[in-house]
């Protein structure tokens, strides 16, 4: 027996353009004092990036195949992949082979490094209510004369997908610099692609720009909504604050939900009439009656999706907004300013409500790789038996 461990060590979250590496060690467990112990032979093993798309045959309606496998595909001693996976294999990498003919002694074992490019031109990982791509790095290896054995590694792939054009060009700098460290500046010029793109992110994510809107339904004013930007990135807070003081209308009360929206493109759609998939991620509510001003925080959790486009699926976010407001005047409690006793108000046992609701649209980009990594549900490691 051979036990093979795959293990990505800096996590299983990683982004699209960056260098995966894992390392995988193969091991002969048997100890060199048993008297049963014996060499072990392995002809040959390689490591590829695969992604699988799976949709709800309920919701999308993809063409026909066709009957264009390979006739060796059914056969144990070809490498596929995906073979045994459900849904089709839309992107892959070339295979890279580890090595042929390895011998194991008892006791032994040997660690080889698998590194590729996560291609930048998939779709990201993605788990919706209509369709899902999960990304997976396979190990195949195979004994002479016996069938291939694939160890599968999930892990998650962010795609930075709507970025505004960068207001300078490409070969400046896009984080402050120190003029006193020529080190600092040399070292920049050396920088990865992940440290550009996570440098370019956080110029994007860090523009505040506050937006003004007048919240009016048909009686009149509400209030008035301020956000101080609509680019957020997995991890942040979404925060905005309400001025009811300007409005004319009494507000009872509002609720905000950070929400996605799922569209299949119309060409896939089973239905013609088939309307959008909305998930909410977070609300809030609060009472607000006799209220001034109130503020609202919703966390962007790190296990979302951002926003993407591919020819089957489309991922939106937005803010969802609900406002309970009262059709009549309602007076705040009168408090005398030498009063010195307790005073309680109770509230109207009835009161005739209007309701509305408002969405906003909002940007979603990735984050750190690494900072996505504390919460994935992947580990970045799994092991075999061979």
């Amino acid at each position: 027996m051979i036990e093979v461990v795959a293990s990505m060590a800096r996590g299983p979250v990683f982004l699209a353009g960056e260098l995966l590496e894992c390392l995988i060690t193969f091991t002969n467990p048997m100890s060199h004092l048993s008297t049963s112990a014996s060499s072990e032979m392995l002809a040959w093993a390689s490591a590829q990036i695969h992604c699988q798309f799976h949709a709800s045959e309920n919701r999308v309606a993809l063409p026909a195949q066709g009957n264009k496998q390979d006739v060796q595909a059914d056969s144990d001693t070809v490498l596929i992949p995906s073979r045994g996976e459900r849904g089709q294999c839309v992107l892959d990498t070339p295979p890279k082979i580890l090595f042929c003919d390895l011998r194991l002694d008892p006791g032994e074992s040997k660690t080889y490094s698998y590194s590729e490019l996560v291609p930048v031109d998939g779709p990201p990982s993605f788990r919706g209510q209509a369709v899902k791509y999960v990304y997976k790095l396979t190990i195949g290896c195979q004994r002479v004369n016996s069938p291939i054995k694939l160890l599968r590694v999930p892990f998650r792939v962010l795609v930075l997908q709507g970025m505004p054009e960068p207001p300078f060009p490409q070969d400046e700098e896009v984080s402050p610099s120190n003029p006193f460290l020529e080190e600092e500046e040399a070292s920049r010029r050396d920088a990865t692609a992940l440290e550009r793109a996570l440098d370019m992110l956080m110029v994007t994510t860090s523009r505040r720009c506050p937006h003004m809107f007048n919240i009016t339904n048909t009686r009149g004013k509400v209030a008035k909504f301020c956000i101080f930007k609509t680019v957020y990135r997995l991890g942040e807070d979404i925060v905005g604050t309400f001025n009811f003081s300007e409005g004319d209308i009494p507000c009872l009360q509002y609720s905000v939900s950070l929400q996605s929206e799922e569209e299949i493109q119309q060409q896939y759609r089973r239905r013609p009439e088939q309307g959008i998939s909305v998930t909410g991620h977070g609300r809030h509510v609060e009472s607000c009656l006799h209220t001034a001003s109130s503020h609202f925080s919703l966390p962007v959790p790190l296990n979302v999706t951002p926003g993407f486009s591919t020819d089957i699926v489309t991922l939106r976010w937005r803010l969802h907004f609900e406002f309970v407001t009262a059709r009549e005047p309602m007076e705040p409690p009168t408090v005398l300013q030498n009063q010195s006793e307790v005073t309680v108000w109770a509230g109207a046992e009835h009161v005739d409500v209007d309701t509305f609701s408002w969405n906003l649209p909002v940007k979603v980009l990735p984050t750190n790789p690494a900072l996505a990594s504390y919460v994935s549900q992947f580990t970045g490691t799994n092991s075999i038996n061979i």
